[in-house]
């Protein structure tokens, strides 16, 4: 067996089922997880959700949700479907639902996102732009056909 994936699988983030496989077996599980006490430099994507319990510093991308523990600290970039942080994060977010901020939250850089919620306690510096998707365009045979002026 390969150390590596041992180690891998250990962490939660690698082994023989897929993503999806892992969520069916247990919903509430996430795919991968830091946990407390333990510290993490580097980039992590893919498909599924990731919990932050300890201390991770690099990029997160993600289709899947990032959940910040209370307590835990981060200095990252984070994309994913959604975003929700009970703990210390510093950095430049972007989640194409939503982003959410707890009582224990911080956050301290950019947030992107369609929706934006911060609990009473919450702590927010920076920017933040919220933006709705955009509405997908009507089939050509549904759009009316453009007028042309008379010569």
């Amino acid at each position: 067996m390969n150390p590596f994936a041992a180690i891998l699988r250990f962490l939660g983030v690698g082994g023989d089922a897929s993503p999806s496989d892992r969520r069916a077996r247990d919903p509430v599980a996430p795919a991968g997880m830091i946990g407390a006490g333990l510290e993490m430099k580097g980039e992590v994507s893919g498909e599924g959700d990731f919990q932050v319990l300890g201390k991770f510093e690099g990029e997160i991308t993600l289709t899947g949700t990032v959940h910040v523990g209370e307590g835990a600290e981060m200095d990252a970039n984070i994309s994913a479907t959604a975003i929700v942080i009970g703990g210390a994060v510093r950095g430049n977010l972007s989640a194409s639902t939503r982003v959410e901020i707890l009582p224990t939250g911080t956050l301290t850089g950019t947030l992107k996102s369609g929706s934006f919620t911060a609990a009473e306690g919450a702590s927010v510096k920076g920017e933040i732009w919220v933006e709705r998707p955009p509405r997908p365009l009507p089939p050509l045979a549904d759009r009316p056909a453009p007028s042309v002026p008379a010569r």
